[in-house]
């Protein structure tokens, strides 16, 4: 098949809008002569490739917002849900509710899905300092946590205390294997809020 746009070459202007909130990491930039690079009227930085190419990586502020809530008490709630950005109707009205029953709100935690935001607990000591950590169906290994406890079982890392829970969907509907794994969480989150 002929290709009718051929190779064409977007000016500098053009690239810079149509990435203005997108952040690319590059390991390898290709030096432009400095001569180009200064004589570039539409080009927004005066950065030579080099100088942003050797620079240290770090772990940059998130542009956009990636967690539901406010995180007001430090608390995470590390969900893994494919089929939503935050998590499902459903998933958030039970989760609202257990925090109600625990005298907290969305405005006091921090949900974040796994599924879209595979972050590592580095990133999230350094985001949100959370001082307790709640993770449903997502394993620590996962977030790279050097350690492994059973569902329920509250584990203290560091400043953070931690719980592990299976998915939310074994959480909904009325059925016994449901309300026995409701309770086992209700009694875990009274002891790690102390209620």
């Amino acid at each position: 098949m002929d290709n009718q746009f051929g190779n064409i070459q977007l000016p500098d202007f053009m690239l810079v809008d149509f990435f203005r909130d997108n952040l690319v990491v590059v390991d390898e930039v290709q030096k432009a002569p400095k001569a180009q690079v200064e004589k570039a009227p539409s080009q927004p930085l005066s950065v030579e490739p080099s100088v942003v190419a050797n620079a240290p990586k770090t772990h940059l502020p998130l542009l956009k917002k990636w967690f539901l809530g406010d995180n007001q008490k430090h608390i995470v709630i590390l969900v893994n849900d494919i089929e939503a950005v935050y998590l499902r109707d459903e998933w958030l009205q039970f989760l609202s509710n257990i925090l109600g029953a625990c005298k907290l709100n969305l405005g006091d935690v921090a949900i974040v899905n796994h599924a879209n935001n595979p972050m590592l607990f580095a990133d999230f000591q350094q985001q949100l300092a959370p001082q307790h950590f709640i993770l449903f169906d997502v394993p620590t290994q996962n977030i790279q946590l050097p350690f492994t406890v059973p569902h329920y079982q509250l584990q203290q890392f560091g400043s953070t205390q931690f719980l592990l829970a299976p998915s939310l969907a074994l959480m909904l509907g009325n059925t016994e294997t449901v309300k026995m794994e409701k309770s086992k969480l209700w009694l875990s989150l009274k002891r790690m809020f102390n209620i």
